[in-house]
């Protein structure tokens, strides 16, 4: 698990990115495009999910001078990123329809599961779906979340939490589970 990015660090990057330094937009893109990412894939098919990072981050750096405190870079490119897309419409191409397999090295039916999850994780409310996605699958924990997203770390827990309930239901996991345990 990385540490979670200090509020200083953040605003210090982004000065240097203002002033032009090309390590401190890497260092932004690295720290902030799983944030990014992870917004994109709880919204649009995962063959536009890439370019749409690379978009995000091409305007956020074109206005970078209009981000009044810089320590919120974090909010404030998770805004532009859900700017970029209609809110109201959340795309539901199958993930076998793509062209590139999302998960390399699994078989059809981890797959279909991988895609089973991911539209039920599309389906929740948007505050549940990026810290979903952020934790499964971008692998974040929750205090790096809340450190990307400007959430308390208590927020993030019980997004997380609630958000997890929501999961299990919508995939039937907790009448599956009661279902094993009464016929068990």
């Amino acid at each position: 698990m990385k540490p979670a990015l200090p509020p200083q660090d953040i605003a210090r990057q982004v000065q240097d990115a203002r002033r032009g330094s090309q390590a401190a937009y890497a260092w932004l893109y690295r720290s902030f495009a799983p944030l990014v990412h992870a917004i994109h894939l709880g919204a649009v098919a995962r063959a536009r999910v890439d370019d749409l990072t690379q978009e995000t981050f091409v305007l956020a750096f074109a206005r970078l001078d209009q981000l009044r405190e810089p320590e919120r870079f974090g909010p404030w490119i998770a805004m532009i990123a859900r700017r970029m897309r209609p809110a109201a419409t959340v795309e539901t191409v199958a993930i076998g329809d793509c062209a590139d397999p999302p998960w390399g090295g699994v078989g059809p039916e981890s797959m279909a599961q991988a895609g089973e999850a991911l539209q039920a994780i599309r389906a929740l409310p948007l505050a549940y779906r990026e810290t979903l996605i952020l934790r499964l699958v971008e692998g974040l924990s929750g205090a790096e979340i809340a450190a990307l997203t400007g959430l308390t770390p208590q927020s993030v827990r019980v997004n997380l939490h609630r958000g997890m309930g929501r999961l299990r239901e919508a995939l039937g996991i907790a009448q599956r589970q009661e279902e094993n345990n009464d016929g068990g």
